[in-house]
């Protein structure tokens, strides 16, 4: 079946209950349980007639701050006040948590279902089921690979090939004919977001005369990003440039540089993808050198869809919200007014 494109402006607002500013990568959850589900209880009053809409959203986790203004931007929105009953659960960045979570808002028989997958692919049997009980699936930030798209709704998110080739091309445009030697650092293997910005970028550096030395996973945590360059910078002494999946992972990387006596942005260039704002500082600090945006505030776009959806309404197949890439007088430009 052919997939249809459809791309909107960053976020538009699904009313003026729903519009909200982001602090700098935080994000306030509901009280959970062991099982790391938590319910919204947010108060306020709905128009007489409206009925409420339940959805059950299965989150990737808090793996990095990207990931918190997009928890936030959920929890801000899917609101009692805006005409929607919340389920949300963290899956820790496991698959078995996120399938765990889907089939329990399926036995309690939510009106939407609603997740940003793990990885890729072994979601047809927990979306098979969703199906026989008549819940639409809406898909954010991730897609599924899977061969049968009628499983779900709709996807909302960015192109992550888009962004690596965005990123792939900057760099070539500045540093192709100088020799350099890079690095990369991946997001969580098998997720759509490492798989598609290694491709883009990839296929934006072939035929240059970068070099790529090394590429391994950092699971797109600062933590792990600093461990992974911390082995690179040990294994070579050559490096002239990071490609890192996230800010994050882009975050510990200037870290190992700087415990290592080196400057980031100057001995060794940085380049990385999400644009929030611990990232746009360290741009205009000079110690990244480039950002390519991926926005995360899909909240008003999951409630449009969701509303649409339950009232017998067709929706794009597949909606890419549009992103931006920024250079250091971008980011100055740019951090006053940074919402996230």
């Amino acid at each position: 079946m052919a997939r249809s494109t459809f791309v909107r402006g960053t976020v538009a607002a699904l009313s003026a209950a729903a519009l909200f500013t982001l602090g700098a990568c935080s994000s306030e959850q509901a009280p959970s349980d062991d099982s790391g589900e938590t319910t919204t209880d947010d108060s306020g009053d709905m128009a007489e007639g409206d009925e409420t809409i339940a959805i059950g959203f299965s989150q990737v986790g808090a793996e990095s701050g990207w990931r918190a203004a997009n928890t936030k931007s959920i929890q801000d929105t899917l609101t009692e006040e805006n005409g929607f009953e919340l389920s949300f659960s963290d899956a820790q960045q496991k698959q078995e948590n996120q399938i765990q979570a889907l089939r329990s808002y399926i036995q309690q028989g939510v009106d939407v279902l609603a997740f940003s997958p793990v990885v890729e692919t072994g979601w047809d049997a927990v979306l098979e089921e969703a199906k026989a009980a008549d819940i639409p699936v809406i898909l954010t930030d991730r897609a599924v690979d899977s061969e049968d798209d009628s499983l779900y709704e709709s996807f909302i998110g960015s192109d992550f090939v888009l962004e690596g080739q965005t990123a792939g091309e900057w760099a070539v445009e500045q540093y192709d004919g100088e020799g350099y030697k890079m690095v990369e650092l991946q997001g969580t293997t098998g997720s759509a977001p490492a798989i598609d910005r290694k491709e883009g970028f990839a296929s934006a550096i072939e035929g240059s005369d970068i070099e790529m030395l090394d590429s391994q996973t950092g699971n797109f945590t600062r933590t792990e990003g600093k461990q992974v360059m911390e082995g690179f910078l040990q294994k070579y002494d050559d490096i002239d440039l990071v490609f890192a999946h996230n800010d994050d992972m882009g975050l510990g990387a200037i870290e190992a540089i700087e415990a290592a006596g080196l400057t980031p942005g100057e001995d060794i260039k940085i380049i990385t993808i999400d644009a929030v704002k611990d990232g746009m500082q360290a741009l205009a600090d000079g110690k990244i050198n480039y950002i390519v945006e991926c926005n995360p505030l899909l909240g008003p776009d999951l409630a449009e869809i969701a509303q649409k959806v339950v009232a017998g309404e067709e929706v794009e197949k597949r909606i890419v919200v549009e992103d931006q890439a920024f250079d250091q007088e971008a980011a100055v430009e740019a951090l006053p007014d940074r919402q996230y």
